[in-house]
């Protein structure tokens, strides 16, 4: 089969097995946050992230080493088998030393999540080989069946100990799930590869350098995605930790489908592109105008329906969480313009100056925590992780000037104003009789409102940007059958 056919072939797997999973995932989150206690989430978000934060030492960039092409991977037997050796040898260590911990330092059910997801996420690891042959070789359909299958099977697991009353074990029954999945769809059942042991120095040489290069930006990255979790839960208690974890996840739910299709072909654009300033400046303007006016738009929308959406899918218990989601929402605003703009300087050969962004986003973010976090509870800690992406975004369109050429007001003031204006009309629309106090009533009018007049100001103000945004968002959705991107099943 040729690589156009797989890249298409594939593409379409991901988009169904994506797309459903989403659907899925969400409507367990709804329900497991219904019929769990909110500490529980707590708990189970302290644990894990303490193992994602970790584990990217014994990853050390090395599933990147094994899909780039190179000298010492041409033998794609014993490249794997090279590379199932240095990852054995890494996730042992780490995780031996993460059980220790565990049961040095914790205690309780912290100690029980953390074991638990130690082991599996040691499992998982250990089968990255076969899942790195598959993304190398542009065949995804088993990984998507894993993916689709995972999701189905482990939500009928956690809804159905939720529902006889397990709590922790209704969550950490996902990663038992996505363990069984992974060992038997790439181990058992007709294997994509069967492990077995090799030393080779030179392709371990090579696997330990080319993960060296890229070792500090994922830890880096890492950090800024889970510090502020570590932080809560360390400082503020498991409660407070389980209402900001779940405000993170429903906050960022649309910027998984705003941005994907963009962000997936946004760097194979740019890298294109990267030689004609003039055109690279387009694509860049036009990509980013795209987001950011659908984004302020769902963030907007969101930030004006919040009660009514915590009350009717959550329940009351969930509305301490309600300053820290719409605060969150700034991520709906402003992350995948961080990531566009990172593209920008992968594409020219600069990725250097990302980690510069990075170093200083880390910055804001702890002093962020400590000054924020003690007074304002998970609002501070929210408004630090805000004020962490505003700088690092500013930092980024101060750097990135050197390639591109844009202007901030084109990119933000019509959409800032229709976003103000909307967000107004949406409260006034509380003040008519029979609108508020019925959360049935009053979501749907706000919206209404808001959608209506952030429209109408676009359209009338940007009428010639919003048709192209819109053909450049079908171009992404097309263009995107030819990216080839692996996916990473989550439970």
């Amino acid at each position: 089969m040729s690589l156009a056919r797989r890249s298409i072939e594939s593409v379409a797997w991901n988009s169904v097995a994506t797309m459903t999973s989403m659907v899925v995932l969400f409507v367990r989150s709804v329900l497991l946050a219904r019929w769990l206690p909110v500490e529980v989430f707590g708990v189970y978000a302290f644990a894990a992230s303490i193992v994602a934060l970790t584990v990217t030492i014994p990853n050390f960039g090395m599933g990147g080493a094994f899909l780039h092409r190179a000298p010492e991977t041409e033998d794609e037997d014993q490249a794997a088998a090279v590379h199932f050796t240095l990852k054995a040898i890494f996730v042992l260590i780490w995780a031996g030393i993460m059980a220790a911990g565990a049961l040095i330092f914790t205690a309780g059910q912290t100690r029980t999540a953390l074991l638990l997801l130690t082991a599996t996420t040691a499992g998982v690891g250990l089968a990255q080989t076969p899942r790195v042959i598959l993304v190398r070789r542009v065949v995804h359909r088993r990984l998507a069946l894993l993916q689709l299958l995972n999701v189905l099977l482990s939500t009928l697991f956690a809804l159905g100990l939720a529902w006889q009353g397990a709590t922790l074990w209704a969550l950490l029954s996902t990663d038992l799930v996505t363990l069984g999945l992974t060992v038997f769809m790439l181990y058992i059942w007709r294997p994509v590869w069967r492990p077995h042991l090799a030393w080779s120095r030179p392709t371990v040489r090579y696997y330990l350098h080319f993960g060296s290069r890229n070792f500090l930006a994922v830890v880096l990255l890492r950090a800024l995605d889970k510090v502020d979790d570590l932080w809560t839960g360390v400082f503020l208690g498991k409660t407070p930790l389980g209402f900001y974890s779940k405000a993170y996840t429903f906050a960022t739910y649309p910027r998984r489908i705003l941005a994907a299709p963009i962000n997936q072909v946004a760097s194979g654009t740019y890298a294109e592109l990267k030689d004609d300033r003039k055109r690279l400046s387009q694509a860049f303007f036009r990509t980013n105008a795209f987001l950011i006016r659908s984004g302020f738009f769902l963030a907007g929308l969101l930030a004006l329906i919040a009660p009514e959406f915590i009350r009717l899918l959550l329940t009351d218990k969930w509305l301490p969480m309600l300053d820290a989601f719409r605060l969150m929402l700034v991520f709906t605003l402003l992350d995948p313009i961080k990531i566009t703009i990172s593209h920008v300087f992968v594409a020219v050969g600069r990725p250097e100056q990302v980690m510069q962004a990075r170093f200083v986003q880390l910055i804001v973010l702890l002093a962020g925590l400590f000054l924020l976090g003690p007074r304002l509870g998970i609002a501070g800690v929210a408004l630090a992780v805000d004020a962490m992406l505003v700088v690092g975004i500013g930092v980024l369109l101060w750097l990135v000037r050197a390639y591109v050429d844009f202007s901030l007001r084109r990119l933000f003031l019509v959409p800032g104003l229709a976003l103000m204006l909307g967000l107004v009309l949406g409260q006034v629309v509380l003040r008519i009789p029979g609108v508020g106090g019925n959360d049935w009533v009053s979501g749907p009018c706000k919206a209404v409102a808001f959608s209506s007049v952030y429209g109408a100001i676009l359209l009338w103000l940007e009428r010639s940007l919003v048709l192209q945004a819109a053909h450049t968002l079908r171009g992404s959705l097309l263009s995107s059958t030819l990216s080839e991107s692996p996916d990473r099943t989550q439970g």
